[in-house]
């Protein structure tokens, strides 16, 4: 079964901001434009070699697979249709905006989720996996804690397999080695440690807020909770150094995050 994935909004930040946060909006998406601005791919998956047919952009219109809701929220859908003949229509879009370092704050109230699904918000860099891939919301089926995962080239890993050590609140999913050739695509991954993370518990409060953050200092993450989500984050002045214990951290002493990533786009789809 599926259910659409609603957003609003996503916003890529770059530092030297306002007196009040060392952050300005370098790009977002909401509202009634949220769907400007981005490339709709227009094939059968052959990333991941799911079942789906991505659509372009008129035929997710046509097919009521994207709209903007009364609330403004962008939603966007997987063919829900009992049998298809071949693949089922869905959706992946690609920012043709890029960025090199920032902080990438998504606002979800609604993601799919149940047996066969697979949805997701990440970035990619080119000639992958040289460019690098962040993971920042994945699961499948009926998961309920959200994965965060780097792929990479050879070089990158974690300094430590121990949470406390890593000072983040997840847990790993493997092993330490980041790179994509030498862990068969897997990369290293946290699992978080809430249960609301993602998926139907997810979607019944109301969504939430992820915030993942890449500067000199590595990759982080952060999860927030629809009733938690920061007031810097709702007053849309960024206070990273506030937040508190993250979810997933990839530091820089062992992977250097603009050696291993860079000129990133972000990417929708469900699979």
């Amino acid at each position: 079964s599926t259910s659409p994935a609603t957003a609003s909004p996503t916003a890529t930040g770059s530092s030297s901001g306002s007196s009040s946060s060392p952050w300005k909006v370098a790009q977002s998406y909401e509202g009634d434009t949220f769907f400007d601005g981005w490339d709709f791919q227009n094939s059968p998956d052959t990333t991941t070699h799911g079942v789906a047919q991505y659509v372009d952009k008129d035929t997710a219109n046509s097919s009521n697979l994207t709209e903007i809701n009364a609330a403004g929220n962008a939603i966007m859908r997987a063919e829900t249709t009992g049998t298809v003949s071949t693949y089922r229509k869905s959706i992946r879009i690609t920012t043709q905006y890029s960025y090199t370092g920032g902080l990438v704050v998504l606002d979800a109230v609604h993601m799919p989720t149940g047996c066969g699904t697979w949805p997701a918000f990440w970035s990619n860099g080119p000639g992958w996996p040289a460019g690098g891939e962040i993971d920042m919301v994945e699961g499948v089926n009926d998961y309920t804690n959200n994965q965060v995962t780097l792929h990479t080239a050879p070089g990158c890993s974690m300094p430590s397999s121990d949470p406390s050590a890593l000072g983040i609140s997840g847990s790993l999913i493997g092993g330490t080695d980041c790179a994509a050739a030498d862990t068969g695509n897997a990369g290293c991954g946290v699992r978080a440690s809430e249960t609301n993370s993602y998926g139907a518990p997810f979607n019944a409060m109301g969504g939430g807020v992820y915030a993942t953050l890449w500067d000199d200092d590595g990759i982080k993450t952060w999860f927030f909770p629809r009733s938690s989500i920061p007031s810097d984050l709702s007053s849309s002045a960024p206070q990273p150094t506030t937040w508190g214990t993250p979810m997933a951290a990839f530091a820089a002493s062992s992977c250097d995050p603009f050696k291993y990533f860079y000129q990133h786009t972000a990417i929708f789809d469900t699979t």
